[in-house]
């Protein structure tokens, strides 16, 4: 099932795509709900023979599939994205051994999330915004201390995920030593649709999913690749999350940047201030292979309000 949120008009709704149409669920529904309680199948099958109201596609407004999820952990699955990264800012591009040993992650702002087709403003008082071409995975069923080879198992679903990014901001994040913080507080979207597994079932090649991936900036296309070439997976990713602690149905666990699929990568300056990067009127799309599409237009930000600092 492809479950999705939406507003036709009248505030927002639960249901599933069923070709050029939503077929909706009672209002006051939402799929955090249903992950919660479990009932995901039993309402989806309710939705299709009963539902509540059938609306054109063309008629609604996507949000978010999860408006406001428990948690957003973002990993870094593709260790080439950080390479790239690397050898855009000039730095030797051999990892330390930590990338090896644990599938490192961060927690995204679950305040910020938007939805597939939102304008998204450049974060205040940046001047170096980027996108990242990203895949989802969503928890349906909680577990704490999972083993590698039963993580998979609570994944219910899968949804493309772009996280937005102030790199001038994020430098000075990283200067400061605590990890990444404000430079990832301003946007990330979800979307178009939750996924469920079985959809997908038909791309898994080795015990992986192989769905093609791939970015645009204004038309052109800017990244390709296969969520099949993670070097950590999302079992390893979701046992990691685990780890002396809960994971709850809604959570996202997401896969981190194909490589090549942000800005940042494709850096070819020493001054890296002056590359190119995301400005007001730019429209970027993300697709999946069975997850769909979100496309959206940059706006400008708000004014930056300083501190006593002056920063």
């Amino acid at each position: 099932m492809r479950w999705v949120t939406y507003d036709a008009g009248a505030g927002q709704r639960t249901g599933i795509l069923d070709g050029e149409t939503v077929r909706g669920l009672a209002a006051g529904t939402t799929l955090l709900d249903l992950l919660e309680r479990d009932q995901l199948g039993e309402a989806g099958d309710g939705a299709r023979r009963d539902p509540a109201e059938v609306v054109a596609l063309q008629d609604v407004r996507l949000l978010a599939p999860l408006p406001r999820p428990p948690s957003v952990r973002d990993s870094l699955g593709f260790l080439d994205h950080l390479r790239g990264c690397y050898k855009a800012l000039g730095r030797p591009t051999d990892l330390p051994d930590a990338w090896f040993q644990t599938p490192a992650y961060y927690f995204a702002n679950v305040t910020s999330i938007v939805g597939p087709h939102d304008d998204v403003p450049v974060a205040p008082g940046c001047a170096m915004f980027d996108f990242e071409l990203e895949v989802g995975a969503v928890i349906g069923r909680g577990g704490r201390d999972l083993r590698a080879d039963e993580a998979e198992r609570h994944i219910v679903g899968y949804t493309l995920f772009n996280d937005w990014s102030a790199r001038d901001v994020q430098m000075r994040d990283m200067a400061q030593g605590i990890g990444m913080g404000k430079s990832k507080d301003s946007a990330s979207t979800l979307g178009p649709a939750l996924v469920t597994v079985d959809e997908l079932e038909d791309h898994r090649r080795d015990g992986r999913l192989a769905l093609s991936l791939s970015a645009t900036l204004n038309g052109e296309e800017l990244a390709s690749g296969s969520l099949d070439a993670m070097d950590w997976t999302f079992a390893d990713m979701v046992a990691f999350a685990s780890r002396g602690t809960d994971v709850v149905p809604g959570d996202v666990i997401c896969s981190g940047t194909v490589p090549g699929g942000c800005l940042l990568e494709h850096v070819d300056t020493p001054d890296v201030a002056s590359a190119r990067w995301l400005r007001p009127g730019d429209v970027v799309s993300l697709r999946g292979e069975g997850l769909g599409e979100t496309r959206q237009t940059v706006v400008a930000g708000t004014p930056i309000v300083p501190l006593r600092s002056g920063y």
